[in-house]
Protein backbone atom coordinates (compact mmCIF):
# COMPACT_ATOMS: atom_id res chain seq x y z
CA UNK A 1 0.00 0.00 0.00
CA UNK A 2 2.68 2.65 0.81
CA UNK A 3 4.77 2.29 -2.57
CA UNK A 4 1.19 2.94 -4.32
CA UNK A 5 0.34 5.84 -2.29
CA UNK A 6 4.17 7.30 -2.25
CA UNK A 7 4.23 7.17 -6.11
CA UNK A 8 0.46 8.27 -6.59
CA UNK A 9 1.47 11.36 -4.67
CA UNK A 10 4.46 11.94 -7.14
CA UNK A 11 2.28 12.12 -9.63
CA UNK A 12 0.08 14.83 -7.96
CA UNK A 13 -2.66 13.06 -6.47
CA UNK A 14 -4.02 14.56 -3.45
CA UNK A 15 -5.76 12.86 -0.51
CA UNK A 16 -8.81 14.34 -1.60
CA UNK A 17 -8.73 12.43 -4.91
CA UNK A 18 -7.66 8.92 -3.22
CA UNK A 19 -10.67 9.26 -0.59
CA UNK A 20 -13.11 9.69 -3.73
CA UNK A 21 -11.38 6.61 -5.58
CA UNK A 22 -13.78 4.19 -2.73
CA UNK A 23 -16.55 5.66 -3.35
CA UNK A 24 -16.05 6.19 -7.12
CA UNK A 25 -19.85 5.62 -8.42
CA UNK A 26 -20.87 8.55 -6.09
CA UNK A 27 -18.28 10.50 -6.32
CA UNK A 28 -18.75 14.26 -7.28
CA UNK A 29 -15.44 15.07 -7.97
CA UNK A 30 -14.47 12.37 -10.72
CA UNK A 31 -15.33 13.02 -14.06
CA UNK A 32 -17.65 10.13 -15.84
CA UNK A 33 -14.65 9.10 -17.65
CA UNK A 34 -12.20 8.53 -14.52
CA UNK A 35 -15.43 6.51 -13.32
CA UNK A 36 -15.15 4.54 -15.76
CA UNK A 37 -11.68 3.61 -15.87
CA UNK A 38 -11.56 2.96 -12.40
CA UNK A 39 -14.17 0.78 -12.93
CA UNK A 40 -12.15 -0.98 -15.02
CA UNK A 41 -9.39 -0.95 -12.95
CA UNK A 42 -11.40 -3.12 -10.14
CA UNK A 43 -12.40 -5.10 -12.15
CA UNK A 44 -8.92 -6.45 -13.22
CA UNK A 45 -7.59 -6.28 -9.85
CA UNK A 46 -10.54 -7.79 -8.39
CA UNK A 47 -12.70 -10.81 -9.68
CA UNK A 48 -11.53 -10.20 -13.53
CA UNK A 49 -14.23 -12.41 -14.71
CA UNK A 50 -16.70 -10.02 -13.49
CA UNK A 51 -16.48 -7.92 -16.29
CA UNK A 52 -18.16 -8.26 -19.86
CA UNK A 53 -20.26 -6.48 -22.07
CA UNK A 54 -21.61 -3.88 -19.49
CA UNK A 55 -18.36 -2.99 -18.73
CA UNK A 56 -17.24 -2.42 -22.22
CA UNK A 57 -20.52 -0.84 -23.14
CA UNK A 58 -19.17 1.91 -20.28
CA UNK A 59 -15.73 2.16 -21.04
CA UNK A 60 -16.84 2.71 -25.03
CA UNK A 61 -18.95 5.56 -23.82
CA UNK A 62 -16.06 7.55 -22.87
CA UNK A 63 -12.69 6.15 -24.70
CA UNK A 64 -11.94 4.11 -28.20
CA UNK A 65 -10.98 1.01 -29.02
CA UNK A 66 -7.34 1.88 -28.75
CA UNK A 67 -7.67 3.53 -25.95
CA UNK A 68 -9.14 0.87 -23.63
CA UNK A 69 -6.74 -1.61 -25.00
CA UNK A 70 -3.73 0.80 -23.81
CA UNK A 71 -5.50 1.49 -20.60
CA UNK A 72 -6.29 -2.53 -20.12
CA UNK A 73 -2.57 -2.89 -20.74
CA UNK A 74 -1.45 -0.38 -18.22
CA UNK A 75 -3.72 -1.43 -15.75
CA UNK A 76 -2.33 -5.20 -15.81
CA UNK A 77 1.45 -3.68 -15.60
CA UNK A 78 0.09 -1.92 -12.62
CA UNK A 79 -2.15 -4.65 -10.77
CA UNK A 80 0.94 -7.06 -11.53
CA UNK A 81 3.63 -4.71 -10.21
CA UNK A 82 1.73 -4.07 -7.19
CA UNK A 83 1.33 -7.55 -6.53
CA UNK A 84 4.73 -8.20 -7.15
CA UNK A 85 5.76 -5.68 -4.36
CA UNK A 86 3.10 -6.98 -2.08
CA UNK A 87 4.43 -10.27 -2.05
CA UNK A 88 8.07 -8.99 -1.98
CA UNK A 89 6.55 -6.77 1.46
CA UNK A 90 8.00 -3.46 -0.03
CA UNK A 91 6.19 -1.04 2.15
CA UNK A 92 7.27 1.96 0.50
CA UNK A 93 9.84 3.79 -2.30
CA UNK A 94 12.50 6.39 -1.62
CA UNK A 95 16.04 5.18 -0.82
CA UNK A 96 16.35 1.33 -0.83
CA UNK A 97 13.47 -1.34 -0.55
CA UNK A 98 14.71 -4.59 -0.08
CA UNK A 99 12.67 -7.79 0.26
CA UNK A 100 11.55 -9.37 2.84
CA UNK A 101 13.86 -12.23 4.70
CA UNK A 102 11.36 -13.96 6.23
Amino acid sequence: MGARVALARQQGVTEDLVAEIKNYRESKVLAPHEKAAIHFADVLAGDHKSGGKELFAELREHFTESEIIDLGIRMMAYVGYTRFLAAMEVESFGGTCPPSTK
